[in-house]
């Protein structure tokens, strides 16, 4: 699993570096998101534009991710292909995540 992050004002930016995010990687994901957002920014970005596959693993991990994060935090997602997309609208979790076309847009969009 590769996660790497960056910083634009208050708002970090953690992409993913894997084709996929599934039962295999679950664990291994969750475990480098809260190693990954261990800093003071008050909204992360997920850039998720080069996952092709989202499993319903993947998708628990990226709930437990945004659950880790403490009150007044937020965990936005980028870039979502549309198979992956479709997994969080179907799932409604497109109500509990901002998405974004583009990581981008997430950026221009800020923490409104």
């Amino acid at each position: 699993m590769g996660l790497s992050s960056d910083m634009t004002g208050e708002t970090q930016i953690i992409s993913v570096h894997c084709d996929r995010i599934d039962a295999a990687l679950a664990i291994q994901f969750k475990e480098d998101m809260r190693a990954e957002t261990r800093t003071d920014a008050k909204r992360v970005v997920l850039d998720l534009s080069t996952v092709e596959f989202i499993d319903s693993s993947g998708l628990g991990a990226i709930v437990a991710a945004m659950k880790q994060l403490e009150d007044g935090r937020r965990l936005d997602l980028a870039g979502l292909r549309p198979i992956v997309e479709k997994v969080f609208r179907l799932t409604r979790m497109d109500t509990v995540f901002r998405l974004f076309a583009s990581l981008d847009e997430a950026i221009g969009a800020g923490a409104d």
